[in-house]
């Protein structure tokens, strides 16, 4: 009588993971809300994700699509595809858009911080910035800052310093 009996190793790369239909229900649930948001942005936008070729085509597709039933039915379908897709990027970019998820806010408060830094640091603040982000305009930053003080020094509404907020968010744009 001889056993037979596998190595450990063996063993440890033929374990199954068993995962319940709620589960695979949800996961599915999750990748339609996430292809949802895809559908509804413009193509500038997607065109900024790491899409692959047919994701990106259905996605496209989708703006072409009129009836409710036609995109409910397409919706499920981009879903599918999502599957295949490293969704971790399109998580994060989603995440960065959404006023209400943590790393929206974080960014935020860091644009402000920087606004801030520029208006009363100056020249130290700006060279910090443009190595932070060498692909900003400094001549425009400078431009701006100086608006902002100057509207500041006469208390006149921030219409610059908003400006400059708005300039620094297009920079960090992802």
């Amino acid at each position: 009588m001889s056993s037979h009996k596998l190595p450990q190793d063996t063993l440890d790369e033929e374990e199954i993971e068993y995962v319940s239909k709620s589960e695979i229900k949800r996961e599915m649930h999750a990748l339609k809300d996430m292809g949802a948001r895809l559908m509804d942005m413009k193509p500038s936008m997607l065109d900024k994700l790491p899409l692959n070729e047919r994701l990106r085509d259905a996605l496209d597709e989708s703006k072409r699509i009129k009836s409710h039933n036609a995109r409910k039915r397409h919706l499920g379908f981009i879903g599918k595809l999502m599957q295949d897709q490293d969704i971790a990027p399109i998580q994060e970019f989603l995440d960065r858009l959404d006023s209400s998820s943590e790393e929206y806010n974080r960014r935020f408060h860091q644009l402000e911080r920087w606004r801030e830094r520029l208006i009363n640091e100056g020249q130290p603040a700006l060279t910090e910035y443009l190595d932070k982000y060498p692909e900003a305009d400094h001549q425009h930053i400078r431009q701006l800052v100086r608006n902002a003080k100057k509207e500041a020094e006469q208390q006149k509404p921030p219409a610059a310093s908003r400006k400059l907020f708005k300039y620094l968010r297009e920079i960090d744009e992802p």
